[in-house]
């Protein structure tokens, strides 16, 4: 039972995490240029210091993409 629920929450948090990378790939080089005007002319070691970031916060990053 409890090696269930461990399991079920490990899945749910591989999903978590694989949408998370592809959608920081996604919104590092093109959607942030559409929330920030500034990411466009930014170098590509700001982009990766970003990228942990985006990758755990993707579910909130995800309306303000779309909104603009």
């Amino acid at each position: 039972m409890v090696i269930t629920i461990i399991s079920f929450f490990l899945k749910v948090l591989a999903v978590y995490f694989g949408m998370g990378v592809l959608f920081g790939i996604y919104f590092l080089f093109i959607g942030a240029t559409k929330i920030d005007p500034l990411m466009k002319n930014s170098k590509w070691i700001v982009r990766l210091l970003l990228f942990p970031g985006v990758v755990a916060t993707w579910i909130c990053l995800l309306p303000k993409l779309y909104k603009k």
